[in-house]
């Protein structure tokens, strides 16, 4: 279980990290793509996926492309979420991304819909529902007060599309460490053209406390995948446990994130909409 926690700590810590970023003078998009440098290179060392394999990643060219241009703007986003909307909306919206995976799974590829994750998947969407909202009237609905539901709905939006992408590259047979390797070599690029177009607009000057927040970001992000995947092989027989504890444990680090270190402030349908997300997982675990 010591690999669950580790990675639900590092999935919570790069929230915490980019919500810390704006007072700590770190410029977002800079650190992301530093920290595609660190997760690529982190990708080669760990898994040292072999040149066949790498080919084979060829054959899926349009789903690695995809994730290539998804993985930094949704980062971003991501990013933008936990600006705006706080740490538990943005991991809650991040976790429930699953339902889109789950209705492609059901769709696409033919998967049956059990009366569990059927329920479960009621739950999730009116968990979201409920986490987004905000009450009508009072301030208006100004930019900040729509960015505060647009972008929890990208994220759930981006991150339930990467996960279809991921699952047309499994099901291609090419070995995991070569698509990640792929993948984040790809996403570098996509974040370096980012940042060359706003280094030449000169809105943005390279700066040394991007880059080192980026190489942290790097190791929390691929930290999170590497113990996620430690916890798979250590649990091989129980893949509903890892994937409970994993989901059940970013949400419980990140409300206490955001709610006890971060002072969020959630109304009372938010509430609900937090027990229903932890109601969500179980359930879709279950079914």
């Amino acid at each position: 279980m010591h690999f669950l926690l580790a990675a639900a700590l590092c999935s919570v810590l790069v929230s915490v990290l980019l919500k810390l970023a704006r007072r700590l003078a770190v410029d977002v998009g800079q650190a992301i793509a530093w920290n595609y440098v660190v997760a690529a290179t982190a990708s080669a060392l760990a898994f040292a996926p072999p040149l066949p394999a790498m080919q084979a990643a060829l054959a899926v060219w349009p789903a690695l492309l995809g994730l290539g241009l998804l993985l930094p703007t949704i980062f971003l986003a991501l990013a933008s979420s936990v600006r705006h909307a706080g740490i538990v909306r943005s991991e809650v919206a991040q976790r429930l991304s699953l339902l889109i995976s789950l209705t492609a799974a059901f769709v696409l590829f033919g998967e049956p819909l059990g009366a569990t994750k059927g329920w479960g998947m009621v739950a999730g969407f009116v968990a979201l529902g409920a986490l987004v909202w905000r009450p009508p009237g009072g301030s208006g609905e100004t930019s900040a007060g729509a960015a505060r539901w647009t972008y929890p709905l990208l994220v759930f939006l981006g991150f339930g599309l990467i996960d279809v992408l991921f699952k047309r590259v499994a099901q291609a047979g090419v070995p995991l460490g070569a698509a990640l390797l792929a993948m984040f070599m790809l996403a570098l690029l996509v974040s370096l053209a980012l940042q060359g177009w706003r280094l030449a607009r000169g809105t943005v000057r390279p700066g040394g406390r991007s880059a080192a927040a980026g190489l942290l970001l790097g190791l929390l992000n691929f930290g999170n995948i590497l113990f996620y995947l430690r916890a798979h092989q250590a649990l091989p027989g129980r893949p509903a446990l890892v994937f409970a504890g994993m989901n059940l444990g970013v949400v419980a680090l990140g409300a206490v994130a955001g709610l006890a270190v971060f002072r969020e402030r959630l109304s009372r349908i938010n509430l609900v909409g937090l027990a229903l997300s932890v109601l969500a997982v179980v359930l879709l675990a279950r079914g």
